[in-house]
């Protein structure tokens, strides 16, 4: 179930457990509407900044009062108010809050990145938090699932990357690092004339070749977890190689075709995750 906005992964769905899918849905709010502080709308830079720096003050608020017995306080942002609900049930730290919006704020101010390095380091603040905050709610918070957690959500990340360059492109944005633009003969022309030709194949056959190893970096993570939720997980993992195989499909071409899954992807993906 998307929340507000179109996903190609789910989003708290009915795979599930029920005692943590209200849960999810807290998680995503928060995110998705701080993400959308940094991306949406014509506000200038600083006021983006402000609004952030209000939600880590909320956190703050929250981090404050660890035995909270009521999250109805006035001073909290009513989007706080579940999540706060969510954060004290299950004991969930706050770091990865912390690092979600040090990402945003990011976002804001950098648009482009140097290396693969740091774009990875992006990734860790951006995505990784999540999947790490899910590894609480299932139960599974140890250290391998940590390394296998952030491999998926590292490169789930990355390909929405792919699959959004010619939106992001559009925001100023270029989310492939700027040392392998320029090994695989890539210049801004590309971008700009929507240009498809060997250099650019080059350029997406190595980034989604990264993406693949990732995924198999984290795929025993799949079969760790145990019932509806290693079933999500399965799902969520498909969905995304899925994203790579249309990528593929289209010879490389996002600029004209942004690669979603329709209804027969889904029901692909639920027959091969069972």
């Amino acid at each position: 179930m998307a929340v507000n906005h179109y996903e190609n992964f789910p989003v708290a769905s009915v795979l599930l457990p029920a005692s943590i899918r209200t849960d999810v849905v807290n998680l995503y709010r928060f995110a998705r509407s701080a993400d959308d502080i940094a991306d949406e709308g014509d506000a200038p830079s600083s006021e983006r900044l402000k609004a952030l720096s209000r939600y880590r003050q909320a956190l703050h608020t929250i981090g404050e009062n660890p035995h909270l017995k009521s999250v109805g306080d006035a001073s909290l942002d009513p989007i706080f108010v579940p999540l706060a609900a969510t954060i004290i049930k299950h004991s969930l730290p706050l770091t990865p809050f912390s690092d979600l919006l040090s990402a945003f704020e990011q976002d804001i101010t950098v648009k482009q990145y140097q290396s693969e390095e740091s774009l990875n380091d992006y990734c860790r603040r951006s995505a990784n938090p999540v999947g790490r905050l899910m590894l609480i709610l299932f139960q599974k918070n140890d250290a391998i699932s940590h390394d296998q957690s952030d491999a998926i959500c590292t490169a789930l990340q990355r390909i929405n990357f792919l699959q959004d360059i010619a939106i992001d492109f559009e925001k100023d944005r270029i989310y492939l690092p700027k040392q392998s633009i320029e090994a695989s003969g890539v210049t801004l022309a590309h971008f700009t004339q929507k240009r498809c030709d060997s250099a650019w194949c080059r350029l997406m056959e190595g980034q989604v070749q990264i993406c693949r190893d990732l995924m198999q970096q984290g795929a025993p993570l799949g079969r760790r977890l145990r019932g509806r939720a290693a079933w999500e997980m399965r799902l969520i993992m498909l969905g995304g190689l899925r994203i790579l195989e249309k990528i593929e499909a289209v010879d490389f071409d996002v600029f004209r075709h942004r690669p979603t899954l329709n209804k027969a992807d889904w029901a692909r993906l639920i027959w091969r995750s069972i």
